[in-house]
């Protein structure tokens, strides 16, 4: 897979992103679209993964600005767990371990690729106080070695005015199960 895109699909993308950004000022306050599309110029490899973002429809936006990394924060914003990234179990060791009826990948794998991390409890938490989302999915939360070891994984989603975290085994998927990725530029 190339990580290049051409001209035309980057302008494409910077006009999505600036209309979603201008359309949703409430997720990044005080933060100007000039500045965050001047550090995205200088970093293509990020203009392709939240290409990637975008085409499995997680609908990108700017949620902040990490001071001590002096980067602007990507993150999905779309209301559900991205459509594009569900019925996916949480690792590949867990794909691999599944014998039958297995996913076609893994949140970790498809992060991965994609040049993402998957969100932390206390990010997904962060995330529910800008955009309430996943009313109606849910999505793999990066879990703790411990828990992993033990064959667990985490996800969270939004009910009841309440943002719920979850463990299944890793090795479980559903179709209303995906992940939300971030992106630090």
């Amino acid at each position: 897979m190339t990580k290049d895109l051409n001209n035309t699909n980057i302008d494409k993308l910077m006009n999505q992103l600036k209309m979603r950004f201008e359309k949703n000022k409430h997720r990044h306050e005080g933060i100007k679209w000039q500045d965050v599309e001047e550090k995205l110029r200088d970093f293509p490899d990020k203009i392709w993964s939240l290409n990637e973002m975008e085409k499995t429809g997680g609908e990108p936006d700017v949620i902040g600005y990490e001071e001590d990394l002096r980067s602007f924060v990507f993150c999905d914003c779309s209301q559900e767990s991205p459509k594009g990234r569900r019925s996916v179990c949480y690792d590949q060791e867990a794909l691999e371990k599944r014998k039958k009826y297995k996913p076609e990948n893994s949140a970790l794998h498809m992060a991965e690729k994609m040049g993402l991390e998957l969100l932390t409890e206390e990010q997904y938490k962060a995330l529910q106080e800008i955009e309430k989302v996943d009313l109606k999915t849910s999505s793999w939360i990066k879990t703790p070695r411990r828990i992993r070891d033990l064959g667990g994984a985490l996800f969270c989603d939004y009910r009841y005015e309440t943002v719920f975290t979850y463990h299944n085994s890793a090795e479980s998927y559903y179709g209303s199960r995906g992940f939300r990725g971030i992106l630090y530029v």
